[in-house]
């Protein structure tokens, strides 16, 4: 397989020679044709500076590398909107056979995504939604179910009441806002307070910087949600540098074997909830729209839960509500 990874606004060059003619007519061909075929995947991601998104292209990789006739193309758009966008549109112009976008803000990602999916280029939205339904299939966990299960278990964990400190990830993406709305609704009607919200954009320093300040105005923290595990790992550090850490309870999402997970076997996260990438799965879904089969438009993972009693079991898979 070959793959290439492209950062920054760096141009593509896939020297692939085929034009919408061609794409329309390679799209038109049997499947036995498409078994035969080579096709180029082009990956678009919106940061590398968040752990789980590196795991998540590190997923696409792996699983691509079991299909030779898979080209797979990667760009950083280095958490800028404006990379993304152009990124998209040099695929496109490139004439890739199919796009995989995990978008870094919904609404600036929407119009690029659907003018690749009027152009019969196939795309798969990864984790993060644009809006609307032009594009082919996007693939990720429940983002509010998994937060409103995070509510109820510190509801549990707390005895039904206790001042909580929400260390949000980015506002204008949906996981965000989804992770947001999903906890309040877990905690709602009960004595659980929400004394200190912050936007600290995925990012650990940021949530770091976000806990010091809650640190300095109350006394009284019993738990702090962070919407990722890299964001409760700063909100730990900031209490354990306060001297603080053991008189409350830290809670993130992603549960990385290497990250959250770890975090809850060293007693630093009290639970972890699971957020997959979804990366193999979207090699699979890839292969087959590109050999011709129909998929559905949505495709909602599974998630677990880690804690420091269940950990050695591998977690507690929620239950559908």
């Amino acid at each position: 397989m070959n793959i290439k990874i492209i950062t920054g606004g760096a141009v593509l060059l896939l020297g692939l020679g085929l034009g919408e003619r061609a794409l329309a007519q390679q799209r038109q061909a049997t499947p036995q044709r498409y078994a035969q075929a080579s096709w180029t995947i082009g990956m678009s991601q919106c940061n590398l500076g968040e752990p789980w998104r590196v795991q998540m292209n590190a997923d696409i990789r792996k699983a691509a590398e079991e299909h030779p006739e898979l080209s797979v193309v990667f760009k950083d758009a280095q958490n800028d909107t404006l990379k993304q966008r152009a990124h998209i549109e040099e695929f496109v112009g490139a004439g890739v056979d199919l796009l995989i976008v995990s978008p870094k803000e919904a609404a600036p990602l929407t119009a690029p995504v659907a003018a690749a999916f009027q152009k019969n280029i196939p795309v798969i939205v990864l984790d993060r939604k644009v809006l609307g339904e032009q594009y082919t299939c996007f693939i990720g966990a429940d983002n509010r179910k998994i937060a409103r299960a995070a509510g109820r278990w510190a509801l549990k964990t707390l005895g039904g009441k206790g001042r909580v400190v929400e260390l949000k990830g980015l506002m204008t993406s949906t996981p965000g806002q989804d992770r947001n709305v999903g906890f309040r609704e877990g905690i709602q009607g009960s004595a659980m307070q929400v004394i200190f919200e912050a936007d600290m954009k995925w990012l650990e320093p940021n949530a770091r910087r976000e806990m010091e300040s809650a640190l300095a105005r109350f006394a009284e923290i019993n738990l702090v949600y962070a919407h990722n595990d890299p964001g409760a790992h700063g909100a730990y550090l900031a209490a354990k540098a306060a001297g603080r850490e053991k008189n409350m309870l830290f809670v993130g999402i992603d549960a990385l074997p290497h990250e959250g997970q770890a975090y809850v076997r060293q007693g630093i996260l009290a639970a972890s909830f699971e957020y997959p990438t979804g990366g193999s799965e979207a090699i699979a879904t890839a292969l087959k729209i590109l050999n011709g089969q129909k998929v559905a438009q949505h495709l909602t993972l599974p998630s677990r839960v880690f804690t420091r009693e269940n950990i050695d079991q591998g977690g507690a898979w929620l239950p559908n509500e």
